[in-house]
């Protein structure tokens, strides 16, 4: 099913990222070695990793998959922001793991994310986050350069989430 509000779709998996939007490009060592990066690919593919960055997930597979659509939502009760996306890919293994997913309508913004773990040749264990986006909710672009902010410190409090699964994975 193609519901993507963006039609730049795959953009940020190749890294050209187009236009028009804010770009976000974020990279973090989590971790040494074959365990932390098997650890940190399954709680990054079963959705552990957003939800353990505050994020609630909602999705119609316990794990990521082209075509699964998932709701994110961050925030409280009535304050509570929905983002509806849907996964466009996923590359599961051996040395790097991680999934794309655009948003649909509905979503306050309009864009892509990626987010990968993977094994350098030295070991490190790298986690790191590509996206584009541009607000279309009339209160998201009136935050200005908040969104921006927002997304930055959320890729990094994905990385501390990754690290610290990857540590206990020894």
């Amino acid at each position: 099913m193609n519901d993507y509000s963006h039609p730049e779709q795959g953009a940020s998996l190749t890294g050209d990222l187009p236009a028009g939007y804010g770009h976000l490009r974020h990279r973090a060592r989590i971790g040494h070695g074959r365990a932390a990066l098997d650890a940190a690919g399954a709680a990054l593919l079963d959705w552990r990793m957003h939800r353990l960055a505050g994020v609630r997930i909602d999705a119609d597979a316990d794990r990521a998959a082209p075509g699964v659509a998932v709701r994110c939502a961050i925030g409280l009760g009535p304050l509570r922001a929905g983002a509806p996306n849907r996964v466009l890919a996923v590359v599961d293994g051996p040395d790097r793991y991680g999934f794309t997913y655009g948003t649909r309508a509905g979503h306050l913004a309009r864009g892509e994310e990626t987010f990968v773990v993977e094994l350098a040749p030295d070991g490190g264990v790298w986690f790191g986050v590509t996206a584009f986006s541009r607000p279309v909710a009339r209160y998201a672009r009136l935050a200005g350069p908040l969104l921006p902010l927002a997304q930055r410190a959320f890729a990094r409090r994905c990385g501390r989430m990754l690290a610290r699964i990857a540590a206990r994975a020894r």
